[in-house]
């Protein structure tokens, strides 16, 4: 009987993301392979384990997150997949969440809820972090806002969970307000809430904070809970295993990247807000937010929301840079990629779940707002 190859996985099981990571190399092997797979504890950015280093097995699919553990793992000479974006250039084929996608989502959810301040807390560890960063920014910059930047100290120098808190304490406090925070991960999102705590800042009315990865437990323990962008972790996991399957055939693959684009965004406290001046667009915003899956029209806002139609669309477009259809149309896109994500559910039934009269107009508008067929997103979206 032919032996199964022996696979080395070198991912932590201390968060969520790592942990949807090994979700989706199972649901591969399960599908397509039978390995013989090695997993043991290993925490984020350890040391690699000594036996590593006389592993005889077939493949290695790990956390690359420093430069340590890249040269380390060259010298086993065994093929090779980084689930990771820790580093700028890494040796090995990887797959890794769109850092574009990522922040271009966490910015488009604070600007959606009015805010005209914005802040970027980072980890000047890890090239993803500074990545979201620059690519947060940028789409703010071209959005006609500037991004404050949290001032980290060097790379590489670990300080306490106190010195962090006060620094990002200090930092908050001179921030215009009110401000909507993207933190790079969602621990440095629990950290900008004890300190907003701390400071006495309201969340989320004078600082709305949202993270990435969306760990549900770390989430749910902030205070308030913390709202997160949701990647597909999953599908990572299962493409880098598919990547390594064919490695292990002798195919030579070149450091080449597979980057997935996030399911969405988990909306909890710490961004339920609508930070706009004008109180009476707010409530119409909170309106179109309620009741956007029940096919609303601008003349059932304006029945919540009286005035002329004129003047609403006016003072709509001055507060948040799209018309009120064009807002109703977006929320409804993002209820239909969320269920095409999470669900099963026939197109005709997505369509009349998200506020569409016709599956077909919904296909159109879904292809319209993000250049596929809702057919296609699914597929791509799924491992």
């Amino acid at each position: 009987m032919q032996s199964r190859p022996r696979v080395a996985l070198l991912i932590e099981t201390s968060n969520a993301y790592a942990r949807g990571l090994l979700h989706g190399i199972r649901a591969y092997v399960g599908e397509h392979a039978s390995w013989s797979i090695y997993l043991t504890e290993h925490g984020r950015g350890e040391t690699l384990p000594e036996w590593i280093q006389n592993w005889e097995g077939e493949g290695i699919i790990a956390r690359v997150e420093n430069q340590a553990i890249a040269k380390a793992l060259l010298k086993t000479g065994t093929p090779t997949v980084d689930v990771s974006f820790g580093l700028e250039r890494s040796p090995f084929p990887r797959v890794a969440t769109d850092s574009n996608a990522a922040s271009r989502l966490a910015a488009e959810h604070l600007s959606e809820r009015g805010f005209k301040h914005f802040g970027y807390c980072g980890d000047a560890r890890y090239h993803w972090s500074n990545m979201r960063q620059r690519h947060f920014s940028e789409y703010l910059r071209h959005a006609g806002f500037a991004c404050h930047l949290f001032p980290e100290e060097r790379a590489g120098n670990p300080i306490s969970w106190e010195r962090t808190i006060g620094n990002l304490a200090r930092w908050v406090k001179q921030l215009p307000k009110p401000v909507g925070i993207l933190a790079c991960y969602d621990i440095r999102g629990q950290q900008v809430l004890e300190a907003c705590r701390r400071l006495g800042a309201q969340v989320p009315d004078e600082v709305a904070v949202i993270g990435i990865h969306n760990d549900e437990m770390l989430c749910d323990l902030c205070d308030p809970p913390l709202s997160s962008v949701i990647p597909n972790a999953r599908r990572a996991g299962y493409e880098a295993a598919a990547m390594l399957a064919r490695m292990m055939k002798g195919e030579k693959l070149s450091p080449q990247v597979v980057l997935l684009e996030p399911v969405g965004i988990a909306t909890r406290q710490s961004t339920d807000v609508i930070a706009l001046d004008d109180p009476r667009i707010a409530q119409a915003v909170r309106y179109i937010r309620e009741h956007a899956s029940q096919r609303i029209t601008v003349d059932d806002i304006l029945r919540v929301v009286p005035m002329s139609r004129t003047v609403f669309e006016r003072r709509f477009k001055h507060a948040l840079r799209c018309t009120p259809h064009e807002h109703i149309l977006a929320i409804r896109i993002k209820q239909v990629k969320s269920l095409l994500t999470t669900t099963d559910l026939p197109l005709s039934a997505i369509a009349e779940r998200a506020g569409f009269e016709h599956a077909e107009y919904m296909s159109v508008a879904f292809k319209r707002a993000t250049g596929v067929s809702p057919g296609a997103y699914r597929s791509r979206s799924r491992a």
